[in-house]
């Protein structure tokens, strides 16, 4: 597990996978157990199936079962870069964030940091922050569970946020480990009536800070960013976002671009996503069909993972990456001379498009003879 931090932190290197700036954008699936759904084996299954999908990392949510073992059979299993929440040890029953202490978050970082290469630590839900929410008439309030777990330290403590308040030994793990930090969005809307509000900004002015201590150690950091954004929107905040954090990579869950599409978020997601990343987002956390609804499936995974990199393929013809073009200019030349395997070869999902085709009878039953490229 080697990370690094290069252009003043612009970018970062997770295990090698390269995010922020002059790199592709890239695509994370989220994968673990829920408290009525414990099967390791199928979290490692699902696992597999979106590396194999293409996924360039995979992070583990899980919050049920024995955390440790998920974490460590998806580490022997997976090639790609793997992510984790560390407070999510919380929602395990074996600690109630209340009955927490500083000591239970730290000792949570530690334990994560031997299985994996990056965490998601909420270090950004601080005692003024969350004054600032309870100001903001949001119609969710919280809907990050690690943001939930924060929250119910603080509160019930009325002592600061630990990892907050103790960053210096977050990045004294972190450096040890070679750990990179993705800063947290806590605060994240959860719809878009709540997107980009002064709770939201307040949360991604203190990540800024701690993004400049982190570059100051030499430990790579990114931030998390916004949820649920309206499409007209998403520049505005995606590159507020950035600003604030002071151009560290950007890693965004959608965003979704609308409340109203349940079955179908992976779609809502994808738009945003697109949207985002040719405005500067790094890093599209996938969204799946099961979103809102239910733990996903194998399939879900799958429908996700393909959806996000249609999405993190489009930022990056529209920023003109480089290299990024030539899969489509080829598949267009294929088009015109009707050399289907020259179309499936350069797709971005050869085996899908190939077995669409062969249930049309090996040939395209749209225009038939009436085909223009047949001229």
């Amino acid at each position: 597990m080697e990370s690094a931090i290069h252009r003043g932190g612009r970018s970062v290197s997770v295990a090698g996978m390269e995010v922020g700036e002059g790199a592709s954008t890239k695509v994370n699936a989220n994968v673990g157990t829920s408290r009525s759904e414990c099967s390791v084996d199928l979290e490692v299954e699902k696992a597999l199936a979106a590396q194999e999908a293409g996924a360039d990392a995979v992070m583990d949510l899980s919050i049920g079962g024995d955390l440790d073992l998920v974490r460590r059979e998806l580490r022997g299993a997976l090639e790609v870069p793997l992510g984790s929440v560390p407070v999510y040890q919380f929602g395990s029953g074996e600690v109630e964030p209340e009955d927490a202490s500083p000591d239970d978050f730290l000792g949570a970082l530690e334990n994560h940091a031997r299985d994996v290469d990056f965490v998601t630590v909420h270090a950004g839900v601080t005692r003024e922050t969350l004054d600032t929410l309870e100001r903001s008439g949001r119609t969710m309030g919280i809907v990050s569970r690690g943001g939930h777990f924060t929250q119910r330290y603080v509160r019930s403590t009325g002592e600061e946020n630990p990892f907050y308040e103790h960053f210096g030994s977050v990045l004294d793990i972190a450096e040890e480990h070679g750990l990179v930090l993705s800063l947290g969005d806590g605060l994240r809307p959860g719809c878009i009536g709540d997107s980009g509000d002064a709770a939201k900004y307040h949360e991604a002015r203190v990540l800024g800070e701690l993004v400049e201590r982190s570059r100051e150690r030499g430990v790579g950091a990114m931030v998390e960013g916004p949820g649920h954004v309206p499409l007209h929107r998403v520049e505005e905040v995606v590159r507020r976002t950035k600003e604030l954090a002071g151009g560290a990579p950007l890693y965004l869950l959608g965003p979704l671009v609308t409340d109203a599409a349940a079955g179908y978020d992976h779609v809502s997601a994808a738009i945003g996503g697109a949207v985002a990343g040719m405005n500067g987002a790094d890093f599209l956390c996938y969204v799946t069909p099961a979103e809102h609804l239910g733990l996903p499936g194998v399939d879900d995974v799958v429908e996700g993972v393909r959806a996000c990199r249609v999405a993190a393929h489009a930022a990056d013809v529209a920023e003109g990456v480089p290299g990024a073009r030539e899969g489509d200019d080829r598949v267009a030349g294929a088009r015109a001379s009707l050399d289907w395997e020259a179309q499936f070869r350069y797709s971005l999902f050869p085996d899908v498009a190939r077995e669409r085709w062969r249930s049309s009878g090996d040939a395209c039953s749209m225009c038939d003879t009436l085909c223009p490229m047949k001229r």
